[in-house]
């Protein structure tokens, strides 16, 4: 489904509030896309527990700190949770029955094959992301309980979807299937999604404006490294290949996930280790990755231990740069050119090990870190890489919530948007 069979909705307002509805959370911020500044950010958290936390900060002009509340009180659900968001914003003048509120633009995990772009929500829209919640189990269903309280909230207000899967859905068949059975693949709407969609937008689109090109000219690998990683290779601005698959357990390794197995560790598992598929799930979801490894998910620890000599911890690390490595050689050979390799999010953005590990040995690839560059630290989209490289390498501070009200905006304003 693309935007446009579904754009009837249109907006006289410049700002745009997204929402990121967890299972137990919801996370919000509101932009102006005047000028792509922040007005006010927040987190509910615990919802549904006998203690809840909502913190709310009111950002001064250019997104600065501003003043900041936080109040603690049971909130029962996501209805309870996003009327007591409505209310702080409400305080401050920016309320959801602002005439300068043009859209809500809601995170949704899985989209599936038909959404392939930013989508104005009506009923068939909700009834294709639930239809998809076999899917995407732990996402969907929040992300549908976000949608429908702010419907309810404001019925006049336009809600937009966008989806992390979205961005990878020009990946070709090639790329997209797995080598099973195409009829039961089919039937049961198992091929290669991806994830992180806004994310791998957004940064390889920046690391083309760093360099002062076109995005349309050209190629990068992003290596969007959280707690959950991904990468993709973008070739003149559309993803022809990305790591994660039917859901965000393959590829990488991950802070807790496994990424990539052999599929039959799964039936050795149930049949020798007698673990039920539950089990098997938890195992290679949570209890896995960096902290199945060493018993840390939090890279500054795992590093804090490797330079302790930490023999368990070194050996992680080792396992997780060497992933990164063979995405990143496989990624090269699909793109053929590659004139950025991007690195964003927590780890990316911040670890230097890593980003040094993770091109060691490239050189022949035209791929090396200056030292300098690269332990420098800066809030700033950057080049890392030395004088004259061949490929440029670059750390891009990853801004998902921009995305989504950058394409929610698109899709139900006339005047374009300022990032």
């Amino acid at each position: 489904m693309s935007a446009a069979t579904t754009n009837t909705a249109s907006a006289t307002g410049t700002r745009v509030l997204v929402l990121n509805s967890g299972s137990s959370s919801l996370k919000y911020q509101l932009l102006d896309m005047a000028d792509g500044s922040r007005l006010a950010t927040g987190l509910v958290e615990r919802i549904g527990e006998a203690t809840s936390r909502l913190s709310h900060t009111l950002l001064a002009s250019g997104g600065a700190p501003g003043t900041s509340r936080t109040r603690e009180a049971p909130i029962a659900d996501h209805d309870a949770a996003l009327k007591s968001v409505a209310a702080e914003l409400a305080a401050d003048g920016m309320g959801l029955e602002s005439p300068e509120l043009a859209a809500t633009g809601h995170r949704v995990v899985h989209g599936g094959q038909r959404f392939t772009e930013p989508t104005v929500i009506d009923e068939a829209v909700l009834a294709e992301i639930e239809r998809l919640v076999p899917v995407a189990p732990l996402h969907n269903p929040a992300n549908l309980m976000g949608i429908r309280t702010a419907q309810a909230l404001n019925p006049r207000l336009p809600q937009v979807a966008v989806f992390d899967t979205a961005f990878h859905t020009t990946m070709p068949e090639h790329a997209a299937r797995y080598a099973i059975d195409v009829r039961t693949a089919d039937e049961h709407r198992v091929r290669r999604y991806g994830f992180h969609g806004t994310s791998h937008a957004y940064v390889s689109r920046r690391t083309a404006q760093l360099l002062g090109r076109d995005p349309a000219e050209v190629n990068v690998i992003v290596l969007h490294l959280g707690n959950g990683a991904s990468a993709s290779a973008v070739r003149g601005g559309v993803c022809v290949e990305t790591s994660m698959g039917l859901t965000p357990l393959e590829g990488l390794v991950m802070g807790t996930r496994s990424g990539d197995v052999d599929p039959a560790v799964i039936f050795h598992l149930f049949r020798v280790a007698g673990m039920s598929v539950d089990e098997i799930d938890i195992l290679l979801n949570k209890k896995s990755g960096l902290l199945g490894l060493c018993g840390d998910n939090d890279m500054r620890e795992i590093r804090r231990r490797v330079d302790e000599g930490d023999d368990t911890a070194r050996l992680a690390f080792d396992i997780y740069a060497h992933r990164l490595k063979k995405y990143i050689g496989a990624y090269y050979a699909v793109l053929g050119r590659v004139d950025a390799l991007a690195f964003t999010a927590g780890v990316g953005e911040n670890s230097a090990p890593v980003r040094e590990a993770a091109v060691s040995g490239l050189d022949g690839l035209g791929l090396a870190v200056d030292a300098e560059l690269n332990a420098a630290r800066a809030d700033t989209a950057r080049l890392i890489s030395p004088e004259g490289a061949r490929v440029a390498v670059a750390v891009v501070p990853t801004d998902e919530e921009l995305e989504i009200a950058r394409q929610t905006y698109a899709l139900v304003s006339p005047e374009p948007a300022r990032e």
